[in-house]
């Protein structure tokens, strides 16, 4: 089993049920709808599906530089990562438009996804793409609950186009290019400006501030490790994949700041749970 959970990179999970989550409260829906919870689902198999078939279609390249991963370490076969991926990749997307999403939206998201896999060592504009599936999945998952959460689904998807971006240098020797540092540093504070500008004209919650402090030292902290590269790299990588469920708190701290500072205690669990089970 835990080869399939390496596979997945199941411990960046859960930032998938905070995306949904707080797309679903932005857009007006409710914690006691059941059909948040089948959204959640639909989400997870997505992303799982499409982890695995990240891997599946990379194995030629994990066979001669990441060997010790499960399809080039013998753990898992080629073939069943495959039927596994569409698999979910299919019912992932059944259930969201049995559940009230969007079709178009959701066939969006799926491609968006199987893009990114297959395309995404040949060519470096796929970053964008990767973006844009996790701002496809909150508008999925807010297009089910009726009016849209544009504004923090683009937010979210400039801080995971830097995350991707930073993640890109994860394996090379080096510092981080001055240019890629700037375009990173950029994306990544993205959701930092949207919502202080909003908490501004709003009056918002004191705790409001507070959420948005620990964004502010998340990234900090993810920067100055940024800065050595090589295999420093990676662990900012990590600290910016469990900071997801802190943008995400500041998007929804304008509906319920108990939900949102819920998400917040959630990064540094996810951070433990990456010792276990890595994030990229």
């Amino acid at each position: 089993m835990r080869p399939w959970l390496h596979l997945a990179r199941i411990s960046n999970l859960p930032t998938i049920w905070t995306n949904v989550t707080a797309a679903w409260l932005l857009a007006g829906g409710e914690l006691a709808d059941a059909r948040l919870y089948w959204l959640i689902l639909a989400g997870s198999l997505l992303y799982t599906g499409g982890m695995i078939l990240n891997d599946a279609a990379d194995v030629k390249f994990d066979r001669e530089h990441r060997k010790e991963r499960p399809i080039p370490s013998g753990q898992v076969s080629v073939r069943a990562a495959w039927i596994v991926s569409v698999v979910m990749l299919l019912a992932g997307s059944t259930l969201a438009a049995v559940f009230g999403a969007n079709p178009r939206i959701t066939v969006f998201l799926v491609s968006a996804v199987v893009i990114y896999d297959l395309y995404h060592k040949q060519w470096s504009g796929s970053v964008i793409i990767m973006g844009a599936c996790r701002t496809l999945l909150y508008l999925m998952a807010a297009s089910a609950a009726l009016e849209p959460a544009l504004p923090a689904a683009i937010a979210l998807g400039c801080y995971v186009v830097g995350i991707t971006v930073a993640a890109r240098l994860e394996h090379k020797s080096g510092s981080l290019p001055p240019a890629a540092l700037l375009l990173a540093l950029v994306l990544l504070y993205t959701p930092g400006i949207v919502f202080a500008q909003r908490f501004a004209s709003t009056g918002g919650h004191p705790m409001q501030i507070v959420i948005l402090a620990a964004f502010a030292i998340l990234i900090a902290l993810a920067t100055q490790t940024l800065r050595k590269g090589g295999p420093a790299s990676g662990q900012a990588v990590g600290m910016l994949l469990a900071g997801i469920v802190i943008v995400d708190a500041l998007a929804v701290s304008s509906v319920s700041v108990t939900v949102a500072l819920g998400f917040v205690a959630l990064a540094p669990l996810l951070r433990l749970w990456q010792r276990w089970v890595a994030a990229t």
